[in-house]
């Protein structure tokens, strides 16, 4: 079966197109059939080195198939099954052996494209909304690079749950798409964040940042927090945030928080419901998923390009 794998070459990891065994299952692990494979952020962390790996590995951690075989033990799901996962390592490949209860499976009403676009991104979605900073009718949420595949979720999301959401966008091009997605006011690169907030807010500023950008934005985001709100810094798209002191926070009783899905989603249970309140969503119509992006999983390293050059909106993915 065809794998992309990073490598290290005398620097940086680079990707390699490799041809693998597929693999069988064991105890407790099912072999999946990949339909499509999602593309993130922490893929290109992995690639180079922010996120070291073991090299040669197999990257991605999110994708969506049908079940093709199953290992001793396996009751959760049967031959065919149409399922979806994230979390374990190796999924740019044409398929993939997966521990059972680190699977989920896909409603007949979502389509395993859009499963494997929304694993990563909408549960990172549905924790920040839903249990990092629980959204309230009426509150002012600011949500950074909106238009990018965890962005256009948590805009529509925030707006369901009956939020204010102020977006913030790279190009004209990608404000339109956040208003398109129900953004309430947008601000542009280039523009005094904290400044627009205030204005905006009339100086009462957010209740919460969903900020997946990093150093970039990280002072504005604080400087935009009204008092006692929260700042989730989720990413680190523009690089890591710079340390801080506690009494940073002090001004406003402000909180910060760098969260991980992978701690939201610790127990099966914790992902299967993850999963449910996820593909209840989709299936209501709130959330649509833009994929904006489709690669042959062969030119990976292109994808990761895009994706790092700001040249994506929405989800992008790889197909086998």
């Amino acid at each position: 079966m065809l794998a992309i794998q990073a490598v290290r070459q005398g620097g940086p990891e680079v990707l390699e197109a490799v041809e693998l065994p597929v693999p069988s299952p064991g105890p407790g692990q099912v072999l999946v059939r990949h339909a499509a494979v999602g593309l993130n952020f922490i893929d290109t962390y992995h690639r180079g080195g922010l996120y070291p790996l073991k090299t040669p590995a197999v990257l991605g951690l999110e994708a969506a198939g049908v079940v093709e075989a199953v290992g001793e033990g396996v009751d959760r799901f049967v031959v065919g099954d149409r399922v979806a996962y994230n979390g374990t390592l190796g999924a740019y490949a044409e398929a993939a052996v997966v521990p059972a209860d680190r699977a989920v499976k896909v409603p007949g009403a979502v389509s395993l494209e859009t499963a494997a676009a929304v694993m990563l991104k909408g549960m990172t979605a549905e924790f920040l909304v839903r249990r990092c900073h629980r959204v309230e009718p009426g509150q002012t949420v600011l949500i950074h690079a909106a238009a990018g595949g965890v962005g256009q979720i948590l805009v529509q999301w925030s707006k369901a749950l009956g939020a204010i959401v102020i977006a913030t966008v790279g190009s004209e091009g990608k404000a339109e798409i956040a208003r398109k997605l129900g953004a309430d006011h947008v601000i542009l690169d280039g523009e005094d964040i904290a400044a627009r907030v205030a204005e905006i807010t009339e100086g009462q500023g957010v209740a919460v940042v969903y900020d997946g950008v990093g150093k970039a934005t990280f002072e504005a985001s604080l400087k935009s927090l009204g008092r006692r709100g929260v700042l989730a810094t989720f990413g680190n798209a523009s690089g890591p945030v710079p340390p801080i002191a506690p009494l940073e926070l002090s001004g406003k009783s402000l909180f910060l928080t760098r969260p991980r899905l992978f701690d939201y989603i610790a127990t099966t249970a914790e992902l299967d419901e993850s999963a449910a309140a996820l593909f209840a969503v989709l299936e209501s119509g709130a959330v649509k998923i833009d994929i904006g992006q489709r690669f042959p999983l062969a030119e990976a390293r292109a994808a990761h390009e895009a994706l790092e050059g700001r040249r994506t909106t929405g989800s992008t993915l790889l197909i086998p």
